[in-house]
């Protein structure tokens, strides 16, 4: 991301620096405030700039790249479903991205619906009756695009934003339309 030659450059992990040698002092972790105030303000100038829609589809899209690096990066894609799933939920938990859980699995016409408590990108926001996890989507896809090799369409029902006390996504195949 950061190399002299921007526009062709691909993201990799390793473009995230050393952090234990960068930050010696500071470290790792940094209040959600500021990760929000990174979000937030992106999320502002991108609305603004090319309207609620395509800034949406800005979020999903870095979602996407990241969850399919995240997954590379601390997710074991060889393994079953269901060791998975416990893995995922570990890493978000041990990281405090959120809190993970499964409401229901359809594996044959695989539809997921999976639920994060206490996620990065809302929970404590004011009410605005609207999702706003489009960073979330995309990231869930991405996970799940490298785990199964597939194209997946993630999409949150449910949002603290909305009112609800946690955001809920649905997950499922993307299918040719």
């Amino acid at each position: 991301m950061l190399s002299k030659n921007r526009e062709t450059k691909q993201f990799s992990w390793e473009d995230l620096g050393n952090i234990q040698i960068g930050r010696p002092n500071l470290g790792n972790n940094v209040p959600v405030e500021i990760f929000r105030l990174y979000l937030y303000s992106i999320r502002d100038v991108l609305v603004k700039k090319y309207g609620v829609e395509n800034a949406s589809d800005f979020f999903r899209d870095a979602g996407k790249l990241a969850g399919i690096h995240f997954c590379k990066k601390y997710l074991n894609v060889k393994s079953d479903f269901d060791v998975f799933i416990s893995d995922l939920r570990k890493i978000f938990f041990d990281l405090k991205m959120g809190d993970v859980r499964i409401e229901s699995v359809d594996l044959e016409n695989f539809n997921i619906l999976l639920t994060i408590a206490e996620d990065l990108d809302c929970s404590g926001l004011p009410i605005t009756e609207e999702e706003i996890c489009d960073y979330e989507e995309g990231f869930l896809a991405g996970v799940f695009r490298e785990y199964m090799k597939k194209e997946f369409i993630v999409r949150e029902i449910d949002c603290w934003a909305n009112g609800g006390r946690i955001c809920r996504f649905r997950i499922k195949y993307k299918t040719e339309s």
